[in-house]
This record gives C-alpha cells, sequence and structure tokens, in this order.
C-alpha cells in the first residue's frame, strides 16, 4: 500500500471511532524515517486505546501489520508504526504537554483531510 493510501485509510479509522482534533503532517522532506505523522485526541484512555485499535485493525484488514505499538490500555498516549505512517493518539493534555506538533512546524500541515 502506498503512503499516501495508508495515510487516507489512518484518518477514516480514527474519523469511523470519533477521534477529536486529526491532524496529518507530511515529512517526507524532513526525515527518513517515516513519511507522514498522524496526531489525534481521545476523549478518554479508553477512547485513546479504542482509536489506536481502529487504526491497527483496519490496517491489518489491508495487509498492512503494523510494526510496532507503544502505550497500553490506560495510556494517555499511544504510538501506532505503521511504516509510511506514524500514528500518535493522545490525551488533550498529553498531546498540548508534549507538542508534537512544534517539532514539525516547518512541515506542511496536511489537515485532518490530508489536503493542503
Amino acid at each position: 500500500m502506498q503512503a499516501e493510501q495508508l495515510k487516507e485509510l489512518v484518518v477514516n479509522a480514527l474519523e469511523d471511532v470519533k477521534a477529536q482534533d486529526i491532524s496529518v503532517i507530511d515529512v517526507r522532506d524532513r526525515t527518513s524515517v517515516t513519511d507522514f505523522m498522524v496526531l489525534a485526541s481521545g476523549t478518554s484512555n479508553r477512547h485513546v486505546k479504542s482509536l489506536a485499535d481502529s487504526v491497527v485493525s483496519d490496517a491489518k484488514d489491508q495487509g498492512v501489520r503494523a510494526s510496532n505499538v507503544e502505550g497500553g490500555t490506560a495510556s494517555d498516549w499511544i504510538l501506532v508504526d505503521l511504516g509510511d505512517v506514524v500514528v500518535h493518539v493522545m490525551m488533550p493534555a498529553t498531546r498540548e504537554f508534549y507538542d508534537l506538533e512544534r517539532f514539525w512546524r516547518d512541515a506542511p500541515d496536511l489537515g485532518a483531510a490530508g489536503s493542503e
């Protein structure tokens, strides 16, 4: 699956489970680690877990396996590494505290739909 398609799959999986404040950042020109970073917020630890599970499940249904999932059931931040797309699902306070968007401020922010 191409990076663009995977990014769309991730955004759709997050939207299906009512993620809040979805942000897609194109980092292709800034790192060789991944092509896109997707950030989303959940309303509770359980919601954060549900969002991450939705991403992993939908990706698996399309033949893409998560190479790594960090965080757990009671976590306020779960990272899902899909290779070309890295997904960060967080509680709003955690997202504000770590402010990952700040690190990629100069990268194009593609918004939730993935278009500039």
